[in-house]
């Protein structure tokens, strides 16, 4: 069993858990996640460590069905029933220059450490975060106290500019300060179009597949995805992967696939507690 320490809500439907985890703690490196089960019947889901220090790591868990749900009621001297990791592949870490850092969505909450590793690493870097409305963008604050430069977009342009992540990211490319990578991390359709919008000029461009993993141990195969024609799964060989070489086309169906079952579980959540539920 693992104590919760605090519990916040950060946006609609998103919550910030900080648990009791000394031994993750000291082994985790920005990008990998763990699998947690919040009660004995319940099933496991990967969630990525968006922060970490003496003794304790944290986790933000947006409500998108009957688990994470759950997750979101939980409150400080709670318990979760099962807390494993750090598992997957670390972040690549080293000077590369200028790195712009996309965090959309709940996205933000795996682009937070990254970018932290990344200016300790001596970049320069620039983090553009993305949300529905004002309510929705997470972890402005904390990326301000860190990076060098920080825009926020928002769809209804109630906060930043309004728009989408690629509307900032596409003077950046052009301009005369080309970046020397960028990192996405977000819904599916974000990070292909930021993709596309960095392929044309051959900037290395890395995106998280986090969101579609399922167990987190590539048994269950959810997470398969095609890179460089060669099947991966996000969980074991990711998550993070060439976003020019992801096959997008692929991802988005097989993501697809899903979408009855997940709207499924969602009504059976509201119906359950009534709790309010985030996109994604």
């Amino acid at each position: 069993m693992t104590t919760i320490l605090e519990s916040r809500t950060l946006a609609p439907a998103v919550k910030y858990l900080r648990v009791e985890a000394p031994k993750i703690a000291r082994r985790y490196r920005p990008g990998q996640f763990v699998i947690v089960r919040a009660t004995s019947e319940g099933e496991r889901i990967p969630l990525t460590i968006s922060d970490g220090d003496d003794g304790w790591i944290a986790l933000i868990v947006q409500a998108v069905g009957r688990t994470t749900g759950l997750l979101c009621l939980l409150e400080a001297g709670d318990e979760l029933q099962d807390l494993v990791g750090p598992l997957g592949m670390p972040s690549e870490i080293e000077h590369f220059g200028t790195v712009v850092v996309i965090g959309g969505g709940v996205g933000s909450a795996i682009a937070y450490p990254t970018a932290r590793a990344l200016v300790a690493a001596d970049n320069r870097v620039v983090t553009i975060l993305g949300g529905r409305t004002r309510q929705h963008i997470i972890l402005e604050d904390e990326m301000r106290a860190w990076v060098d430069e920080v825009h926020v977009t928002t769809d209804d342009g109630s906060h930043g500019t309004p728009g989408f992540v690629t509307d900032v990211l596409a003077p950046m490319v052009t301009g005369s300060d080309v970046p020397d990578r960028v990192l996405a991390i977000g819904p599916i359709p974000m990070m292909r179009a930021v993709a596309e919008i960095t392929r044309p000029l051959a900037i290395p461009t890395i995106v998280s597949l986090n969101p579609i993993m399922v167990d987190g141990t590539g048994m269950c195969g959810g997470c398969r995805v095609r890179v460089a024609g060669q099947t991966r799964f996000a969980c074991v060989d990711g998550p993070e992967f060439d976003a020019h070489l992801v096959d997008f086309d692929i991802l988005a169906r097989r993501n697809r696939s899903y979408a009855e079952f997940e709207t499924a579980r969602k009504d059976e959540l509201v119906r359950l507690t009534g709790i309010e539920l985030g996109g994604g």
